[in-house]
């Protein structure tokens, strides 16, 4: 079994871990540390076991907030999970008929007559 030597709040410790877990001691020390260090800052020096203590219940109460934080997104995604598997469960929805606006017959016959008059004056014009 490895022994670490973790420092937290300016102190050092060893502590002893499985084989493997070392990153994650020096993971957790370092979120403890960083608490420690905050209180320090602020409260000054502190017998070890107090600032121990206070690092701990300030991670503690951050990992609280995050728990509830992680439920309310697992409720969130049950709920659009559910959505999702009765939208997929519903048949294709009839598709929309639209009607595009013609033009209409005169407006045609109109430009059929125009276009009618052109050749004719063009066929003239050939002619002279």
């Amino acid at each position: 079994m490895p022994q670490v030597e973790i420092a937290i709040g300016g102190r050092t410790f060893e502590v002893a871990c499985q084989d493997g877990e070392e990153h994650f001691l020096h993971s957790a020390a370092a979120m403890l540390d960083t608490e420690a260090s905050h209180l320090a800052a602020q409260i000054g020096r502190m017998p070890e076991a107090r600032m121990l203590l206070m690092a701990g219940l300030m991670l503690a109460d951050k990992t609280a907030g995050l728990e509830d934080k992680v439920r309310a997104l697992e409720a969130e995604a049950a709920k659009m999970r559910t959505q999702m598997e009765s939208l997929q469960g519903q048949p294709a929805p009839e598709p929309i008929r639209v009607e595009v606006p013609v033009v209409p017959a005169t407006v045609t016959d109109a430009l059929a007559e125009i276009a009618a008059r052109a050749e004719a004056l063009a066929d003239q014009v050939e002619a002279r």
